[in-house]
């Protein structure tokens, strides 16, 4: 609750496969009103979380509730890490890997009764250069990608899923490989990959959970830095990528990782962060902040 005794809920305006309005905000309001939570429910804009996030922990929140996807749910894990406000999560976005990874029921409903048992407990989140992130950070390919898709969508009004399709098949056909400097425990090594990722806590890569994590509390980083190909072998490995179907000659993991500085020559890297992009200065400092977030999880 804040000082005014509700309980501060941002719900990303443009999350998910529609655009939310009013009518979804009293949704959200009368969920949490019968699990026993008043809530100050606000549908607000993607570029206006942060701020809101800041002033409902400035007045005192100890729950803050995001409502959204993986973006959305990222945006004010930044602010609450570190602090003693926990966390809630309503899973309204498109895929939800957060949630999910932490076992939180995606209804409306069972979500809220969640929220009002206002159990908490800490979790990892991973930072690069200051930047925190829950997921996941990217160098390389995907980066470009949603660079490219973000261009589409803003200049010639293509869905999201259209622009990311064109934006895959140029990147593809343009890219060259990444020249970087891994260091990990002391040890540094020169390589060049077309993609490098890094994870918060440990990612599973087989068919039977392609993508997902069994714990955010092991305090380490999933790093994986895929070969260097041909451009024909490239195209493949991102096509089995896509389709869960990794091979071990595509990707090589570190194991043990909590740190790891990525140097280049270049003067700014386009850097993925739980699908934001951001051009930063190297060399890259990534970190995991152990048991920094507390989220209201089962």
């Amino acid at each position: 609750m804040t000082r005014t005794g509700k309980v501060p809920v941002l719900i990303n305006r443009g999350s998910g496969p529609a655009d939310r309005g009013e009518s979804e905000g009293a949704d959200v309001a009368h969920a949490l009103a019968k699990a026993g939570v008043e809530a100050d429910v606000q549908v607000i804009d993607g570029a206006e979380i942060v701020e809101a996030s800041r002033k409902a922990v400035e007045a005192g929140a100890q729950v803050v509730v995001a409502g959204g996807g993986d973006g959305t749910i990222s945006a004010v894990a930044q602010v609450l890490a570190g602090t003693k406000s926990k966390l809630g999560i309503l899973p309204l976005g498109t895929l939800n890997h957060f949630a999910r990874d932490l076992g939180i029921p995606n209804t409306l409903e069972e979500a809220a009764a969640l929220i009002a048992t206002g159990k908490s407990r800490g979790i990892d989140v991973a930072e690069v250069n200051g930047h925190v992130f829950i997921n996941n950070s990217a160098i390389g390919l995907y980066p470009l990608m949603v660079l490219d898709r973000e261009m589409q969508q803003k200049k010639l009004g293509r869905s999201k899923r259209l622009a990311m399709l064109v934006a895959s098949a140029r990147t593809l056909a343009r890219f060259r490989h990444r020249r970087l400097t891994l260091t990990v425990n002391e040890e540094e090594a020169q390589i060049d990959t077309p993609l490098l990722f890094v994870g918060n806590n440990d990612y599973r890569l087989d068919l039977g959970a392609p993508g997902r994590r069994d714990s955010l509390e092991d305090g380490q980083l999933s790093v994986f830095v895929m070969r260097k190909k041909t451009r024909r072998g490239l195209i493949a490995a991102s096509i089995r990528a896509l389709l869960n179907r990794t091979l071990d000659d595509d990707m090589v993991r570190l194991e043990h990782v909590e740190r790891l500085r990525v140097a280049s020559r270049r003067s700014h890297l386009a850097v993925s962060m739980d699908g934001e992009v951001a051009m930063i200065a190297p060399p890259l400092d990534y970190r995991v902040r152990k048991r920094a977030l507390n989220v209201i999880a089962p």
